[in-house]
């Protein structure tokens, strides 16, 4: 078992139903960065926000600092000469991941003029490409957005997995790979998911920075 994984089961027990699904998602988006793949997010409320979470902790240094490799910073100072030693000092490397919960004027325009059910579904279309990852959060499973999303994901060779309550579910059926927390109250559901994606993050981060 992956160690950080090995540290989350320690520290709650509880989550040793779904250690398995756990450990495969993490390889899943291992696989899909290794493959110069991305990965998509998509939720409603505490969800979004969890989504928003998820970015932050992949697009720049979570438990690693992530500087950027010599041979890069001296590749982009070739390019740009007006990149200097300053600028590279003040990046760190990211794993490319996108909120689809985020884009307000999408956001608002799509569901003021189709259909707000569709518009995460919109967005894995216009972004999503075969090789990338969808995170599909839905404390209940079956919120009718997050769905429409996932099965158009699998349908354009986009591998979804799930994020849910320990309940028997739509986003099951429509992932390729469903985390099934033990909770059933929404609030619950939630204070597991965070801990499960910290781990997942922390795995996929140590899969490729040293630092």
């Amino acid at each position: 078992m992956n160690e950080r994984v090995a540290l989350l089961i320690e520290k709650y027990s509880e989550l040793s139903v779904c250690a398995n699904d756990i450990e495969t998602a993490t390889e899943k988006i291992i696989d899909c960065y290794k493959n110069g793949g991305k990965l998509l997010l998509c939720g409603n409320g505490g969800s979004a926000a969890d989504c928003t979470h998820i970015v932050g902790e992949l697009m720049k240094g979570f438990m690693k600092k992530r500087p950027v490799a010599p041979k890069q910073a001296e590749a982009l100072k070739a390019e740009n000469p007006l990149v200097d030693d300053e600028l590279i000092a003040n990046l760190q490397c990211g794993l490319p991941a996108v909120n689809l919960c985020e884009s307000q004027a999408l956001l608002t325009a799509f569901c003021n003029d189709v259909n707000p059910e569709y518009i995460f579904a919109q967005q894995v279309f216009g972004l999503g490409k075969k090789g990338d990852v969808l995170i599909a959060l839905s404390t209940s499973g079956n919120a009718k957005n997050v769905n429409h999303a996932a099965r158009l994901a699998k349908a354009l060779g986009i591998t979804v997995i799930g994020m849910t309550g320990e309940r028997h579910s739509t986003l099951e059926i429509n992932s390729d790979l469903c985390i099934k927390v033990p909770a059933t109250e929404t609030y619950k559901i939630q204070e597991y998911h965070l801990p499960v994606y910290h781990a997942i993050c922390d795995a996929v981060e140590s899969a490729f920075f040293s630092e």
